[in-house]
């Protein structure tokens, strides 16, 4: 009988230190939603389910795969909005697969699963990027296909609802692939590869206008096409990759919001003459490095950022110990880094140097269904 009191108190202690343990876990963890694809493309041979989820030890760096929170298809790229209450999806829809592309809007339940609250269409086709302002008010949508960004306010409940079709020049010929709105929440920046164009826009949160600048754009080199844009951390500066020449074009930003070119800047090694497109661009969380993704060299690419001039120059290069990646994701400290390899199915884990920006790799590649997108939610 004593044996089997003493097992039964050894049995609660153990599940005790169990839940402490798991409490520990959670308590030194950060969560990781990823974006991905779910179909059989031309150009892209998709396996997931729809939006998953990643862990990651704020300690250490590893990564942990969570689960399928969300199926749909093609849901490229998330976003969470600033409260951290919501999650908002493209379905990454061609022409050939429905009437429309679609933006879905989603709660964040308290062990981070997703509940839906309701689905718009895009009114373009291949939406590819999602931007909430600073507010947390308005999210932005860009199609790929159609020359078309949709403007949307987040309701009471998380609930999106149209606010403004916004229509470029030589629809056929667009392809919208990001807007960028500036920290001071007042002026946005389209990316058109198609066009070779920065659109520039007056944003007014309070309003909820959106109309444009004096200076209607900004023109990078014929055949750079401009994709994604990060911004310096003073706001003095901009950043943009461009996806066809794996290049990066530096811009001073003005006062009135306006754009003037200061650099262009390879992101690609000396030497190296294999097919190669840009993809992601982010500045550290410091203000001090510059980091961009390469597929095709399968590598990211870190610049040292002159914060009184805003131009880079060029530290290194680190691969990706994958195919094609994507997009990659800097924790909040700025601590990690990770990449999401889209066609060797698998996320890379880096630890960043913050006095020289260099990367180190972890040392484990995490298996991972055609990744595309890692959104950070605290």
């Amino acid at each position: 009988m004593k044996k089997l009191k003493i097992n039964y108190i050894l049995a609660v202690a153990l599940a005790i230190t169990s839940v402490k343990s798991y409490s520990q876990v959670s308590k030194d963890s950060r969560w990781i939603y990823v974006g991905s694809y779910t179909e059989n493309e031309g150009f892209v041979d998709g396996q997931a389910e729809g939006i998953y989820t990643l862990q990651q030890n704020k300690e250490n760096g590893k990564l942990a795969m969570g689960e399928t929170v969300a199926k749909l298809k093609n849901p490229s790229f998330v976003s969470v909005s600033p409260n951290g209450k919501y999650l908002f999806s493209v379905s990454e829809l061609n022409d050939k697969e429905a009437e429309s592309g679609f933006v879905l809007s989603y709660k964040i339940n308290k062990d981070h699963s997703l509940t839906e609250i309701n689905k718009l269409s895009t009114h373009g086709f291949a939406p590819c990027h999602i931007e909430i302002d600073k507010t947390g008010k308005y999210v932005f949508v860009s199609n790929y296909m159609g020359g078309v960004v949709m403007m949307y306010e987040i309701g009471e409940n998380g609930n999106l609802i149209e606010k403004k079709k916004i229509e470029l020049e030589n629809p056929k010929q667009s392809h919208a692939h990001s807007v960028n709105i500036a920290d001071d929440n007042k002026h946005a920046y389209i990316a058109d590869l198609g066009n070779d164009k920065i659109w520039i826009y007056n944003f007014d949160a309070e309003k909820g206008t959106f109309t444009p600048n004096t200076q209607e754009f900004a023109e990078v080199a014929n055949g750079a096409g401009p994709r994604h844009f990060s911004f310096s951390k003073d706001g003095k500066f901009g950043y943009v990759v461009n996806e066809l020449n794996s290049s990066i074009s530096t811009f001073k930003i003005l006062k009135n919001g306006g754009l003037h070119l200061l650099q262009n800047i390879s992101t690609l090694p000396a030497g190296f003459l294999n097919k190669n497109s840009g993809a992601e661009i982010h500045v550290h969380p410091s203000g001090n490095f510059l980091y961009s993704s390469n597929r095709g060299a399968n590598n990211i690419a870190v610049f040292k950022i002159n914060k009184k001039t805003g131009e880079l120059s060029l530290l290194s290069h680190t691969s990706t110990e994958g195919k094609t990646p994507r997009n990659f994701s800097i924790s909040p400290d700025g601590k990690f880094l990770y990449a999401a390899n889209q066609d060797s199915e698998s996320i890379s884990s880096f630890k960043i140097d913050l006095d020289t920006g260099a990367l180190t790799s972890l040392g484990e590649v995490l298996e991972a269904k055609t990744p595309v997108c890692l959104e950070f939610v605290e």
